[in-house]
């Protein structure tokens, strides 16, 4: 897999024992993918499995076992119909797999392996297309790293999950939904600039979500990496007085109120979300006036 020399420290994608793979119904697969978004991190052949087999079974289980060690602690561990009806079929799931035999030994450890199974999976981000056109909402993202201890991690492995997801379908438009002051904001700030559509959710089972989304820019990925400012997002947005706090719903509820109102749109900084704390309070951009 062609990577920017930048982007060594992502090692783990030039095993030969690694590759992208795609759990689909042929319906829904995607006619040519990757011709959007110009990038050569992902020139490997996918995977292309059908969750509709019997014999992919195995390779379910697996999904469904990071999935659950993933977002059980939290209590929002996803249920096998709502896999079935609410991602596979409407969408498609997509990660990386590793070839069972040759499995490190701390991966073995931690994860039921299936006999015969030729990959196993290690990440997963499920994503479907809506009814507005271009755009999909991102359902659900995790990977093995959340089991393992930090010497043993795939880095960046769950930013690289989506990356690809986003790259193979060809995604315009990305939305989402996590939850203030989560780790996960740090990842999903990434991938285009973040406009925040909702502040504060309580049709959720956590009010204390933001749901965003991004026009999918791939400039946008490599600072995940690097950490460089983000030029385009200094010279396009300019911070308000508003502020998030993390542990202030009320800051949540005032942010909603205003996008009701049409004040916004209103933007995060990703660079940031990088560099604060998940419980210091984040500050609220807009469009400068000249844009």
């Amino acid at each position: 897999m062609a990577l920017d020399p930048l982007l060594k420290k992502v090692n783990w994608l030039d095993s030969e024992d690694v590759r992208p793979y795609v759990f689909v119904r042929p319906e829904n697969q995607i006619n040519t993918p990757g011709i959007r978004h110009r990038l050569g991190w992902f020139i490997e052949k996918a995977i292309v499995k059908n969750p509709l087999h019997l014999e992919e079974l195995p390779f379910a289980e697996q999904i469904y076992f990071i999935e659950n060690a993933a977002f059980g602690p939290s209590a929002m561990p996803m249920p096998r119909w709502v896999f079935y009806d609410c991602a596979v079929m409407p969408g498609f799931v997509s990660g990386f797999a590793y070839r069972t035999e040759k499995l490190p030994a701390a991966l073995k450890k931690i994860l039921p392996l299936q006999k015969n199974a030729e990959w196993t999976p290690l990440s997963l981000f499920i994503i479907n297309p809506t009814m507005h056109k271009g755009e999909w909402v991102a359902h659900n993202l995790c990977s093995v790293n959340s089991l393992l201890p930090k010497a043993d991690q795939f880095y960046g492995l769950g930013f690289l999950s989506k990356a690809f997801g986003l790259w193979y379908a060809n995604v315009d438009q990305c939305t989402g939904m996590t939850q203030w002051g989560g780790p996960a904001l740090k990842l999903h700030s990434h991938y285009g600039h973040l406009e925040v559509i909702g502040a504060y959710a309580p049709v959720h089972s956590y009010a204390k979500t933001i749901t965003y989304r991004a026009k999918v820019d791939t400039h946008n990925w490599e600072q995940f990496f690097t950490r460089e400012p983000d030029l385009a997002f200094l010279e396009k947005f300019e911070p308000t007085q508003i502020e998030i706090d993390p542990q202030n719903e009320n800051s949540m509820i005032d942010l909603q109120y205003r996008i009701q109102k049409n004040e916004g749109p209103f933007y995060l900084s990703a660079g940031e979300i990088a560099s604060k704390a998940l419980n210091e309070k984040l500050r609220i951009y807009r469009m400068k006036s000249n844009y």
